[in-house]
């Protein structure tokens, strides 16, 4: 229970000096006060100061060389595949307020990435969803997703500006437990132009997800794309467990066999 209690303490702490820095309270570039006042201020030992320091700076939001104070870095929002969040749940933990709205919908086929991803028979009915989705009022992401049509009926039944479709879809008994990413380069088309206010063309960060139920079904397949310098991710590797995979083609190793 130390152990647990102790962990949590130092997230805490990490999530608050985090949100301080994106609020721009130490300026870019700044220093961040020193060990033992971060300790005095946050009621907190050394150690867990330590530990907090050490978490922002694996995720990149701070830096720091030998014989200085931690100096805040330049950076987006900071978001981890640690842990399964919602961009809602994710963006008020960083006390942004998110916001979302649907552009368009349409219920269709699934053409066959569709289908594979979702598991489902060929030119199955499911439904698409165009979504713009902000942080503070500024356009960050634009969300293509799309729903097998259990889930969809309940999507679309939801008010267009709704917030979070996680939370809406948990008020049905359906929960989102698993997520594959796949993240790479994407260049903005006239829909993410006109939504981000960027000239086509412009890359963004793309993030491609299939996220699954407890029973491993598909609940949606989503194509996210972000504008330059608005959110960043990290990964956490460890040898128990990693959130990255690398992926090689073995057709060679099997032909030789």
């Amino acid at each position: 229970m130390a152990n647990s209690q102790g962990t949590a303490r130092y997230r805490q702490l990490a999530a608050a000096l985090r949100a301080d820095v994106l609020a721009g309270v130490y300026g870019e570039g700044g220093r961040l006060p020193s060990e033992e006042a971060l300790a005095e201020t946050h009621g907190v030992s050394r150690g867990t100061v330590r530990q907090a320091l050490a978490l922002l700076r694996a995720e990149g939001v701070v830096t720091s060389r030998r014989g200085t104070r931690r100096v805040v870095l330049e950076q987006p929002r900071v978001q981890s595949f640690a842990e399964l969040s919602s961009f809602t749940r994710w963006a008020r933990s960083l006390g942004e307020e998110p916001g979302g709205s649907v552009v368009a919908s349409e219920w269709r086929a699934a053409d066959a990435v569709e289908a594979d991803r979702l598991r489902l028979a060929p030119g199955a009915r499911v439904l698409w969803v165009l979504r713009l989705r902000t942080l503070g009022g500024e356009p960050v992401m634009v969300e293509r997703t799309v729903y097998p049509e259990a889930v969809g009926a309940l999507v679309d039944s939801l008010p267009p500006d709704t917030v979070s479709v996680t939370e809406g879809l948990e008020a049905h008994g359906i929960l989102l437990a698993d997520a594959d990413h796949t993240l790479d380069l994407a260049f903005a088309d006239p829909d993410d132009a006109r939504l981000l206010t960027c000239p086509a063309g412009t890359p963004l960060l793309r993030e491609r997800r299939r996220t699954s139920d407890p029973t491993g079904l598909p609940v949606e397949w989503s194509e996210d794309r972000y504008r330059a310098g608005t959110v960043a991710f990290t990964v956490h590797n460890s040898l128990a467990s990693t959130a990255l995979t690398r992926m090689r083609d073995t057709s060679d190793q099997e032909q030789s066999r």
